[in-house]
């Protein structure tokens, strides 16, 4: 008997357009690059990949501008972005701006830059990085992190912002 043939491949855009389906929390993940300058850029690719040890990953394109600062720092920060900075979304996936003009942040003990305002920031210790096709996948042990049970998540859906409980249209 002959094994069953392949299935059709899978053009980038309609993988894409699946993926589209799947609502995504928002997040900003920065590092401080050297000389200590800040860098941040917009993920919506976050999973928690453990809770003991307490470990996350992020996905980051090739084609990130600051993509070697993130495979070589010590430490990132993830800052989940709440309902209202979706300013922060779009300013941190501009490229070639100094994304953090006018962007309130600070640092816990790794220098990593935290987001104010955010619904949750978690400080990571880099323990990996992994080949993932055209991205690559950042593992993080958290270290510290903070919530802020009050404020609601913002979300990301059909190539759309979306506020929790908005109807889909």
């Amino acid at each position: 008997m002959r094994p069953p043939a392949p299935p059709n491949p899978v053009s980038p855009t309609e993988f894409g357009r699946a993926l589209g389906r799947f609502a995504t929390g928002v997040t900003v993940v920065t590092a401080l690059g050297a000389p200590g300058r800040p860098e941040g850029v917009t993920v919506n690719a976050f999973a928690s990949l453990s809770l003991a040890p307490p470990l996350i990953l992020v996905c980051l394109a090739k084609a990130t501008r600051a993509l070697s600062v993130f495979e070589t720092a010590g430490h990132f920060a993830v800052n989940v972005l709440s309902e209202n900075q979706r300013h922060l979304s779009v300013a941190f996936s501009r490229v070639g701006e100094n994304r953090f003009r006018g962007v309130s942040w600070s640092a816990w003990a790794s220098g990593a830059p935290i987001l104010e305002g955010c619904v949750a920031n978690l400080e990571c210790a880099r323990t990996a990085c992994h080949e993932g096709g055209d991205h690559v996948i950042i593992i993080g042990r958290v270290e510290r992190l903070s919530v802020d049970p009050a404020r609601l998540p913002l979300l990301y859906l059909g190539g759309r912002y979306r506020r929790p409980g908005e109807e889909l249209t």
